[in-house]
């Protein structure tokens, strides 16, 4: 820095750099940017193969599925006709088709046949009422006709002198002969024929709507029908051509329905309550129909169809049930407020089953009857018969009528065996008391071993000192030698007079003195 000569130290500008260079600056920048962006390399789509690559070969069953630990095997309920999951075969499926098509076909028509009922008889109240509206017509025009005939009598004839002295009598003819109506009974009359008029108009009206609502249902009723009859040959002719497989699936189906239902008859738990006395009495309504084929419409007494025989069942001596209704969907919505789980079930309980979500679509019901069981008219072609629970294919079960409390059970005192005689064994093969060795059976100093002294010397033999008593007494004399103290050399036998078999005391005698 270079002092000024006002003293002022001048500052050191820094090189200035040309304004022109800038934007070559910047263009370089944004260029170099740009080099980077694009050379980061970018991930296209592959090209479409030549040709449809190689799908490989399906896999081998080569064992059973193994399923993790805790992992329920069996398959997730799903909607339709009892039976479940008979399998996964075309047969299997067809068979559930035209069983579920039947079963809603029928429903659908009980339905309509109670249309048509109900149509019938609004048409046959309709068609009395305006028989009564056409007498009472028929009957105000002659009261009319009458009442105006009258009244053209009078008008026609002269008045007496004394009505014609009348003002009131004179207004009146006055009135007549200019054509006026005369209040009395002629205006009452008309009165009576145009109200009778219009209640006939009315009742006609009735008669031909109730008239054309019958045609319309009639013709409903019919065609579904037909269909249904279709539907029914369909479904037998399927089931003739495969009776043997079927009976396959069959069998299948019940052993899978037993496994699932075993779950819930693990765990079931009725909250202590048993059925009504009057449900017992409905199961053993149904049960007592086992054998009756099913019949569409049928309500008994010797055939049914499914609802028919829960709503005959109700309906008996013993369950005097009357409102329960005809046909199962309706059944259900009776008594929807009365649902049952089915680790809860009891006997009488209704079982429904449906092709849908939706309780309108409910086309079949049973009747619980317990452990698992319940009895039904299954379809077309089929009897009354006892079945496992459908649990894959149950929409809903609903009790008809409450349960009630189980009873205590009161414990039973214990009960003492009764003796029972036993045949106590005979002592034949142990020693009666009689066969103890007497007193008398030792040996006493008399048997003493000590001979007496004689001329010579002998040798008597020593008495048994351990006498054996006999298994039984005997009264024959004991034929055992007794022995002798005699000198000679064999001992000469002596018969015992005791019936004991021990020696006697005295049975030894002195030795001989014989030399």
């Amino acid at each position: 820095m270079v002092d000024s000569g006002h003293g002022r130290r001048r500052r050191r500008r820094s090189p200035v750099v040309s304004p022109v260079l800038r934007p070559r600056l910047w263009a370089a920048l944004l260029g170099a940017i740009a080099a980077a962006v694009l050379a980061t390399p970018v991930y296209a789509d592959p090209a479409p193969p030549a040709a449809v690559p190689d799908s490989g070969a399906r896999p081998t069953v080569t064992g059973t599925l193994q399923l993790p630990p805790g992992t329920s095997g069996t398959t997730p309920p799903t909607t339709g006709v009892p039976g479940g999951n008979l399998g996964n075969g075309p047969l299997a499926s067809q068979i559930y088709a035209a069983e579920t098509q039947v079963g809603t076909l029928g429903e659908n028509l009980l339905q309509v046949r109670q249309k048509r009922t109900e149509a019938q008889t609004q048409l046959t109240t309709a068609d009395r009422e305006l028989k009564l509206a056409r007498d009472a017509l028929a009957q105000a025009q002659v009261t009319a006709d009458q009442a105006a005939a009258d009244a053209f009598k009078a008008a026609a004839a002269l008045p007496s002198a004394e009505f014609a002295e009348e003002l009131d009598g004179l207004s009146r003819l006055q009135r007549i002969t200019r054509g006026e109506k005369v209040e009395g009974s002629t205006t009452a009359a008309t009165g009576e024929l145009a109200r009778a008029q219009a209640a006939e108009q009315a009742a006609y009206q009735a008669y031909t709507t109730a008239e054309a609502q019958l045609r319309g249902v009639a013709t409903e009723f019919s065609t579904g029908e037909t269909a249904l009859r279709t539907a029914e040959t369909k479904l037998l002719t399927l089931r003739k051509n495969n009776e043997a497989q079927l009976l396959q699936l069959e069998r299948q189906q019940e052993a899978s329905e037993q496994q699932l239902g075993a779950q819930y008859l693990d765990g079931q738990s009725a909250n202590g309550l048993t059925a009504h006395p009057r449900a017992l009495a409905a199961v053993r309504y149904a049960l007592a129909q086992l054998g009756d084929p099913y019949v569409w419409a049928a309500e008994g007494p010797d055939r049914f169809d499914c609802s028919g025989l829960m709503w005959a069942a109700y309906r008996s001596k013993g369950a005097d049930y009357f409102d329960l209704p005809r046909v199962s969907r309706d059944q259900y919505y009776a008594t929807r407020g009365r649902t049952v789980s089915r680790n809860a079930l009891l006997p009488g309980d209704l079982l429904f089953f449906a092709s849908g979500s939706s309780w309108t679509t409910i086309h079949h019901v049973a009747m619980y009857i317990g452990n698992g069981k319940m009895v039904q008219a299954p379809t077309t072609g089929d009897v009354v018969k006892i079945s496992t629970v459908s649990w894959s294919r149950l929409y809903a079960a609903t009790r008809v009528i409450g349960a009630v409390p189980t009873p205590p059970t009161t414990p039973r005192p214990p009960t003492t065996p009764t003796p029972t005689p036993s045949t106590t064994p005979k002592p034949t093969g142990s020693p009666k008391p009689t066969g103890s060795p007497k007193p008398t059976g030792s040996p006493t100093p008399t048997g003493s071993t000590t001979p007496t002294p004689t001329g010579s010397p002998t040798t008597s033999p020593t008495p048994s000192t351990d006498p054996s008593p006999s298994e039984t007494p005997d009264t024959t004399p004991s034929t055992s030698p007794t022995p002798s103290s005699s000198a000679s050399n064999s001992p000469s036998p002596s018969r015992s007079s005791e019936t004991s078999g021990s020696p006697s005391a005295s049975g030894s005698k002195s030795p001989s003195s014989i030399g």
